[in-house]
């Protein structure tokens, strides 16, 4: 099932997420509806607030830009209680988008290599080494989970530059081709 997706301003995606386990209520078909809601919004990830849940789970599917960053091929994943344990002093700036800020894309410094500890669907634990875009891609979803947008991370001089776009999408005039929440504040 597709479920909406919750938009910049809603209160949800500011805080801490909480750790869940293997009893968590819903947790097999919650996951099968993030990965449908996923591929229905064109997202190549998505963290569990932006389905209104302020619990540590995020799916990825990066797969679709391996043709421009080949350390993507194949890098599907769902991870669940989530973290970063190391993350590189080398920088690289890309541009991200974010389906809970439709028609807002910004370059964003991030670390180039992250260390990121978790555990699968299956409660497996896993420990990776990402470098490249894949890094880039965890660590935006994983922001999620910390209660960060992409925008907390551009200059002053750029976030003041969107400024009306995010009053828009405050205003619920934000267009997008994907259900999304009614605003709560």
């Amino acid at each position: 099932m597709q479920l909406p997706v919750y938009l910049y301003g809603q209160p949800v995606l500011r805080k801490v997420s909480e750790d869940i386990d293997a009893e968590y209520e819903g947790l097999e078909k919650l996951i099968a509806d993030m990965w449908e809601t996923m591929y229905h919004s064109d997202g190549i990830g998505l963290a569990a607030p932006q389905i209104g849940r302020a619990i540590r789970l995020l799916v990825i599917d990066a797969d679709p830009m391996a043709e421009n960053f080949p350390e993507c091929k194949g890098f599907k994943r769902c991870m669940i209680n989530a973290r970063i344990i190391s993350s590189s002093e080398e920088t690289c700036s890309e541009y991200e988008g974010c389906l809970s800020l439709p028609g807002i894309g910004e370059n964003v410094i991030r670390p180039q290599e992250v260390t990121i500890e978790y555990v699968d669907e299956h409660f497996t634990s896993h420990r990776e080494h990402l470098t490249g875009f894949a890094a880039r891609v965890v660590q935006h979803e994983y922001d999620h989970l910390e209660g960060c947008l992409f925008i907390d991370k551009i200059s002053p001089i750029r976030k003041q530059l969107i400024k009306g776009k995010l009053n828009k999408i405050l205003k619920g005039q934000a267009y997008t081709t994907y259900r999304i929440a009614p605003m709560k504040k």
